[in-house]
């Protein structure tokens, strides 16, 4: 998920209670919902590096333990020195478990969409993905700035009338019970859209393997990936209208085995891609020079007009040896992922 949404969501586990157990709550809850993210630094060095570091350790269960604890000794640290609010102490077991809160939370959401998360690094490098949220989902958004926003603007009014101040709890259990009730709706739809896809043939022939990703608005539309024995079909799927039949984005025959392609799929590049994609599928194209090979995970294709989105291009030259690599990732295009 985008950090906006990781920063709301900490705000409203804070407010909900938690701001009231321990000084800088709030704080060490908003840096821990934040911390995993420090593994884009690996993109400053090429996409390549971005694939491979993005969602890994720092995404994972002993990550998010040693990144809690580095922020709780930081947090505690400088909060020893600041003088104390009235009737509020500096509590070092909660500020440890509300730390705990803010990674575990960032774990979490990034888990419900479609890029996913590798929890068992470095013991295992199996991806999850709940695969039911956009990465940066305009619903959600709005449900947690409404939660959070209008309480505390009313909390401004009742301040400017002399009333008493009043605390944003209400908001916040709202804000997290509308993330939850979202969940539980994407989670319905999604599992509408996979029974859809399941249910047909395409080309007379039974899917092998599907998956279904979310779009950014509608809870309802959902793009699906089927796999069939001689292609790889791209559809647009209606989860309330199940009679319907899916509409066709892109149909892509499997490519053949050629030395290019498995040239490709060594290289750095395409071990690292191969690694990510759930659903690859490889284009060679060859000219005076050599091979041009791209690779593409149709997770994220949504028709010609983005057809760059996730692609991983390699040039070789005639003797299969690669010339260049390059990687790229638009996030923000569908159906997303962070």
């Amino acid at each position: 998920m985008d950090n906006l949404t990781h920063t709301l969501t900490a705000v409203a586990i804070s407010h909900a209670g938690l701001n009231r157990k321990t000084r800088f709550a709030t704080l060490a809850l908003i840096l821990g919902a934040n911390a995993p993210d420090l593994d884009l630094v690996a993109g400053l060095k090429d996409g390549a590096a971005y694939l491979k570091y993005h969602r890994g350790i720092t995404h994972s269960f002993l990550g998010i333990v040693v990144l809690a604890i580095m922020i709780w000794g930081v947090v505690y640290w400088v909060g020893k020195r600041i003088r104390p609010k009235p009737n509020l102490s500096l509590n070092a077991p909660w500020l440890l478990l509300v730390a705990l809160l803010g990674t575990a939370s960032h774990l979490l959401l990034d888990f419900t969409n479609s890029y996913g998360v590798r929890p068992f690094l470095p013991f295992s490098a199996r991806w999850y993905a709940w695969d039911i949220m956009f990465i940066v989902d305009p619903l959600l958004l709005i449900l947690l700035t409404l939660g959070l926003g209008v309480p505390w603007l009313l909390r401004l009014v009742s301040e400017e009338v002399g009333a008493r101040k009043s605390r944003l709890t209400r908001g916040a259990i709202f804000s997290l019970c509308a993330l939850a009730a979202l969940w539980g709706l994407r989670d319905f739809a999604h599992r509408r859209a996979l029974s859809i896809l399941d249910s047909r043939t395409y080309a007379d022939e039974n899917p092998q393997r599907l998956g279904a990703f979310p779009s950014p608005i509608n809870p309802f539309v959902w793009t699906g990936v089927v796999e069939t024995e001689a292609f790889l079909h791209v559809l647009r799927v209606n989860a309330l209208d199940p009679n319907s039949p899916p509409e066709e984005v892109g149909t892509f025959n499997k490519p053949e085995a050629s030395p290019a392609l498995e040239a490709a799929g060594k290289t750095r590049t395409g071990r690292i891609f191969m690694d990510v994609a759930r659903f690859p599928w490889g284009h060679v194209g060859e000219s005076e020079d050599g091979f041009l090979v791209s690779l593409r995970d149709l997770r994220y294709y949504t028709g010609p007009a983005q057809s760059r989105n996730f692609v991983a291009d390699i040039e070789l030259d005639k003797n299969l040896r690669s010339r260049s690599e390059s990687f790229r990732f638009t996030a923000l295009l569908r159906p997303g992922e962070d």
